[in-house]
């Protein structure tokens, strides 16, 4: 069966028009002698299917003992493991129904498939498939590979991406499994910090105040870019006091006294 993605393609091909007017200002700003400012540049993000992980007492790809409402994901393949108690590979998930978003580290392998890496542009796995697109979803939505995952079995949801509990209710809002858009973290460009809580999740919050309105929750060990920098609300944290916060996502700030960038000054321009 022929599987059409014209959809996608176009959508890659509008974000590869937008990286490559990135790059022609940038290389003109440096011809006419002007400083190119440390800021975050978009990188890839995706529509994925998001299933509830669950597990609870399990143990993930990367040796982490699941507990009850825990925040990390689960991608299908290897590639992006991240280490017990690292962040190494983050994702941005967002979910369009809640208007709320999650920042998580990847610790564990799947739904569905192991070898997956569907977020790549060198696509490894299944790469007869346009990037960005799960195997998963190819089989359940258009009969993909007989309509089965890499182990023979028949796929029963689109899953691209799995939530642990913590993830999924508390920071996304969800309840049940959704669509969601999930941003890899380790493709875009900026400084970068890692959440540094002393184990709780860390509330996002719309503005640089504690008074703003929470949009989601950041993981610890949770590794983000730092888009741009301002000066808000007085905050004892994890790392000391401060009043500097960092905006991680659009409308989504923390403070600096939560968020280890290796210095207490700015590591982005404001904002």
């Amino acid at each position: 069966m022929r599987v059409s993605y014209v959809r996608d393609m176009h959508t890659q091909r509008r974000k590869g028009a937008r990286r490559a007017l990135g790059t022609l200002a940038s290389a003109a700003a440096i011809l006419c002698g002007a400083a190119v400012p440390a800021v975050a540049h978009e990188g890839d993000s995706d529509r994925v299917f998001a299933t509830r992980e669950g597990l609870v007492d399990r143990t993930t790809a990367n040796g982490h003992v699941i507990a009850e409402r825990d925040h990390f994901v689960a991608l299908p393949s290897r590639s992006v493991l991240s280490p017990r108690a690292t962040g190494t590979y983050s994702v941005r998930v967002c979910a369009p129904s809640t208007g709320r978003c999650a920042y998580a580290p990847v610790w564990d392998v799947g739904p569905w498939n192991t070898a997956d890496d569907y977020w790549s542009a060198d696509r490894q796995g299944w790469s007869d498939l346009p990037r960005g697109v799960p195997q998963a979803q190819a089989a359940y939505q258009d009969g993909y590979h007989g309509g089965e995952d890499q182990y023979g079995r028949t796929v029963s949801n689109p899953a691209g991406i799995d939530l642990a509990d913590g993830t999924f209710w508390d920071g996304l809002g969800l309840r049940e499994n959704a669509w969601v858009d999930v941003t890899y973290l380790w493709t875009v460009d900026g400084p970068t910090g890692v959440v540094r809580t002393g184990g709780v999740p860390l509330h996002v919050r719309s503005g640089p105040t504690t008074a703003a309105a929470p949009v989601g929750l950041a993981a610890e060990h949770a590794r983000v870019v730092v888009e741009c920098t301002v000066r808000g609300q007085w905050v004892t944290g994890h790392l000391g006091t401060t009043n500097l916060w960092n905006r991680i996502g659009p409308g989504h700030y923390v403070s600096d006294a939560y968020l280890r960038t290796g210095t207490g000054d700015p590591v982005a321009p404001a904002c």
